[in-house]
């Protein structure tokens, strides 16, 4: 799934803990990135890749209205007062110009968040231009070479490993974590603490789907705008989001890897909730809901936070709004950006609004 000053994590979410964080990010990693990595470091059979695909996760809002429905009524009123909280597929209208449209993704395979809104696929198929975050999804030869050029985005390039910065039980768990999506610690060892949290917070079944060559939904409405012949433009580049990543305090990402560990098959249950959250279009939920999943964080991490709202959040929320405007000027676009990225005062619907267009959620 998707990316807001979107929630306001410090004013509205003081107490996130370092994994409810890193659900948003990993939400946010350019998954291409991930394609690409894996074609070249996991080693999985065809059997093995079909044993995985099935998930197993189960949705924690089902048994949490049996156990304790007072929690899940104190999250459903957090989400609620967040503006723009519910609907992933929004028009955009302003006088003069044909209709745009505006949807918010999850960056998975799973077949349910492929199948899209019906009034979604029809408004894509009949658009003019299709906007994505990164186009680079749709070259992954240009895609690597990119990445290539900047190896201290994904690469420790100082001599050291993830070995010379977690203890001894902390490289036990990621290692565990690591064989269960096939890796070996050994093998990336030297990649940075944002990448290996990619392996180990995605399901093994997921990561599995990518590994065999299922496209996540944002790069399927990339390759049926290209086969449809109609122009696929990007908001961003991946080394723009990598930058992002890298520009966090190193530690913010270690402890998030680590409590991310911690979770353990938690991380299934944790995922199926997000997207049936996604699936029923109340992404306003998915940070109140994640605030419950992990121990809370500490005070100390605040700056940390101030970082990751500012760099992550607020700053591509308005690259995205900003990006965006030259195709909403013409007309009938069509935009999929991760679904994260419209709720909020800061979010993308917001953002648009301050810029004269009148947004109006489609059910």
């Amino acid at each position: 799934m998707t990316a807001q000053r979107i929630l306001s994590l410090r004013t509205r979410w003081p107490r996130l803990s370092m994994e409810q964080v890193l659900q948003f990010i990993v939400g946010a990693l350019p998954l291409l990135m991930l394609t690409v990595l894996l074609a070249t470091l996991v080693s999985i059979s065809t059997a093995k890749a079909t044993d995985a695909a099935a998930c197993k996760g189960n949705n924690l809002l089902e048994s949490m209205a049996k156990e304790n429905p007072a929690l899940l009524a104190e999250i459903q009123a957090e989400a609620d007062a967040i503006p723009n909280g519910r609907g992933i597929f929004w028009k955009i209208e302003k006088d003069g110009v044909k209709p745009s449209w505006l949807l918010g993704t999850m960056h998975v395979t799973d077949p349910r968040v492929l199948k899209m809104p019906e009034g979604a696929r029809l408004a894509a198929a009949d658009a003019n231009v299709v906007v994505i975050e990164s186009d680079e999804i749709l070259d992954e030869n240009k895609a690597g070479s990119a990445l290539l050029m900047h190896p201290e985005l994904t690469m420790f390039t100082d001599g050291t490993s993830i070995k010379d910065h977690l203890d001894a039980a902390s490289l036990t768990k990621l290692d565990e974590g690591l064989k269960q999506r096939g890796l070996s610690l050994a093998v990336v060892a030297k990649m940075k603490p944002w990448i290996l949290a990619s392996f180990v917070a995605l399901p093994a079944c997921e990561l599995s789907r990518k590994a065999g060559g299922a496209s996540f939904l944002d790069m399927q409405i990339a390759k049926d705008a290209v086969a449809a012949g109609k122009p696929v433009a990007g908001l961003e580049t991946l080394v723009e989001q990598l930058e992002a990543m890298a520009d966090l305090p190193i530690d913010f990402h270690f402890k998030a890897l680590v409590e991310t560990i911690t979770l353990g098959d938690k991380m299934e249950d944790v995922m199926e909730t997000m997207t049936e959250l996604y699936l029923s279009g109340d992404i306003g939920m998915t940070m109140p809901l994640l605030k419950t999943v992990a121990p809370s964080t500490t005070e100390g991490d605040e700056s940390a936070y101030a970082a990751f709202e500012s760099r992550i959040i607020s700053d591509r929320n308005l690259v995205m709004a900003k990006g965006s405007t030259q195709h909403l000027e013409k007309g009938n676009a069509f935009i999929a950006v991760g679904a994260l990225h419209l709720p909020g005062e800061q979010g993308l619907v917001e953002l648009l609004r301050r810029q004269g267009y009148r947004l109006s959620r489609v059910e």
